[in-house]
């Protein structure tokens, strides 16, 4: 069983990334690129809206200001069942037509690997499935005219699928994305995953920015 965050651990404040499970002999002890041992991050920090800035994934290239927000999801009458995350998937056409495209999902964490969740859709999408782990994440004190206070940041990985390749995802707090400082030094770190061959070609040939227009559109 993996062990779940710490609801008290602290953002860490420096970039390093894990390697995907699937690239590693014991998971629930993946090293990160500092050589520290990998933290999940606590429920209560992930649950927010985030804006995916860059990605690897091809679906996102006729998208723009894609967001996902995680929030608890609806209590279990067991209490002895993990937290489950409401998961939303909100994005625009690339174009500016239409209205928000919208995907629903409920997830659970991987029993043995830490900072992972299997995911399954809501409605006609209950048929659909996968698996998505937290890389990295951390926090960042804004620089110079960013304003003050700081940016939240998280790598995530998506496994292969049926209609899908694995892919990355850099996610971002602030609707306007990540610094430039921030995204080169976690594109750095993706790199450095010398434990991980093809997710380092899948950075190094198909990251690219998931264009941000804002204001983002609102509503149902």
């Amino acid at each position: 069983m993996a062990e779940p965050a710490p609801a008290d651990a602290k953002p860490p404040n420096t970039i390093s990334l894990r390697a995907p499970s699937k690239y590693v002999a014991d998971p629930s002890k993946s090293p990160t690129t500092s050589g520290d041992a990998f933290v999940s991050p606590p429920l209560a920090w992930l649950w927010r809206t985030w804006a995916v800035t860059h990605s690897t994934l091809s679906m996102w290239r006729s998208a723009r200001n894609v967001r996902i927000t995680y929030k608890p999801y609806k209590p279990s009458s067991s209490p002895s069942l993990p937290v489950a995350n409401d998961n939303l998937v909100e994005y625009e056409k690339k174009s500016g037509k239409g209205g928000i495209k919208r995907v629903e999902g409920i997830e659970r964490p991987d029993p043995k690997i830490p900072g992972a969740w299997t995911w399954r859709g809501k409605g006609l999408l209950v048929i659909a499935s996968s698996h998505w782990e937290v890389l990295g994440w951390g926090e960042r004190p804004l620089l110079g005219d960013m304003g003050e206070g700081v940016e939240c940041w998280a790598v995530t990985w998506f496994a292969p699928t049926l209609f899908t390749q694995e892919g990355v995802d850099i996610y971002s707090d602030r609707r306007e994305g990540l610094s430039k400082e921030t995204v080169e030094a976690i594109v750095k770190a993706l790199k450095e995953l010398k434990d991980a061959p093809k997710v380092v070609e899948l950075v190094e040939k198909h990251m690219q920015e998931v264009e941000i227009s804002l204001p983002w559109k609102e509503g149902k």
